[in-house]
């Protein structure tokens, strides 16, 4: 059996996997609801979710340095990964343990190939048109809440020291996009670029994500008394809800609602 990744790269499978490592934290939640927690073997140490999930899985690394030897041991049918969570040199080494999957996601219709995709590999094809179906649905009902809110220009922080922010080509830009939020990165080579506290006072809403950077509810005053009346508001975020491709999609909408 031949499928062909987000990459365009043909994985060759012998037959249906039954044994899998996913190392991306947010694909690992969409295994579990597409019914297959029983065939993940290996994890992240940052697969979260569902939160007893590592008490029984192993853990084989982070996202960008694994235990090669402790997943060859695992004897592993294949193993899912994903462009920027994943190193290049990664994929390629583990190659030679199992067929790898890699994810490339920057829009929603993408995050939806990709869960459709899954659901062929592993012959979950209802569970996983089940789940799509849900992500439009929600979207769909979001978009008709936001039609007539006023847009906002606004930042997206996920690192301090030095602050970094979302740029442009990405998946959380594009959930921004849908929230009538104005990413105020436009011009620039970098999706995650580093910037200045002069381009934060810029923004009417600047947004602090709770990952990769952890920031806190303190972060968000500090920065709101920093800007006074410059920025209209600094808000802290779940970052899950803005950067987790898979079937956490289906609660995100609900949880923008919030937000707004």
């Amino acid at each position: 059996m031949e499928f062909v990744d987000q990459l365009n790269r043909t994985v060759t499978l012998t037959q249906t996997p039954s044994r899998i490592i996913s190392l991306v934290p947010s694909q690992t939640e969409l295994l579990v609801a597409l019914g297959l927690r029983k065939n993940i073997v290996g994890i992240t140490k940052f697969c979260v979710h569902p939160k007893d999930l590592r008490k029984e899985k192993t853990i084989v690394g982070g996202t960008k340095q694994v235990d090669f030897e402790k997943i060859k041991s695992l004897k592993p049918d294949i193993i899912v990964c994903n462009k920027e969570e994943n190193t290049e040199e990664m994929v390629l080494q583990l190659e030679s343990v199992a067929p790898v999957w890699v994810s490339d996601i920057a829009t929603i219709s993408e995050s939806i190939e990709m869960i459709l995709q899954l659901g062929k590999i592993f012959e979950v094809d209802g569970r996983a048109l089940e789940i799509t179906a849900n992500i439009k649905l929600k979207l769909e009902g979001f978009k008709e809440y936001v039609r007539d809110f006023p847009s906002k220009k606004v930042l997206y922080l996920i690192w301090k020291n030095p602050y970094m922010a979302v740029g442009k080509n990405t998946f959380i830009d594009e959930l921004l996009q849908i929230n009538n939020f104005e990413n105020i990165i436009i011009k620039n080579n970098s999706r995650y670029p580093e910037v200045s506290i002069e381009l934060l006072k810029t923004a009417e809403l600047v947004l602090l994500s709770t990952e990769p950077y952890p920031f806190k509810k303190v972060d968000a005053d500090v920065l709101a008394e920093e800007f006074n009346s410059e920025v209209k508001e600094v808000k802290l975020v779940d970052g899950e809800f803005f950067s987790w491709y898979g079937s956490r999609l289906i609660k995100a909408f609900d949880y923008f609602k919030e937000l707004h």
